[in-house]
């Protein structure tokens, strides 16, 4: 299973988060590159705060972005790269995915002190 590196700093509640579940179709067809590339360019997108993203082998993967505003998210869905990406998702990419878009109003985090950790 492929994971990005670390979980999304984010600030304190409330924002908005894209919900981004997916079953990719068999082989690699460009997406790999057009995933961090979709990566690097939200994260230049007014109102981004950022990203967390699984994916298992057997396929099925959730993509989490996280947003100050509805606008902004309205903005980033209205991006002309963003919107090719889109297109090549349905055409290419995913056997089947579902989109779900939520306000966060709390968010709490366990936090390990590795300063604690026995050797």
């Amino acid at each position: 299973m492929s994971t990005t590196s670390s979980f999304a700093k984010l600030p304190p509640p409330p924002y908005y988060t894209v919900i981004f579940s997916s079953r990719r179709t068999e082989g690699d067809n460009g997406y790999a590159e057009t995933a961090d590339r979709m990566v690097e360019l939200a994260a230049v997108q007014p109102g981004f705060l950022g990203v967390e993203s699984s994916r298992g082998a057997d396929g099925f993967g959730i993509t989490v972005s996280y947003w100050q505003s509805i606008e902004s998210i309205l903005d980033w869905r209205a991006q002309m790269e963003h919107r090719v990406a889109q297109r090549n998702g349905k055409a290419l990419w995913y056997e089947h995915f579902e989109v779900r878009i939520a306000k966060v109003e709390r968010a709490y985090a366990k936090r390990v002190d590795a300063s604690l950790s026995a050797p």
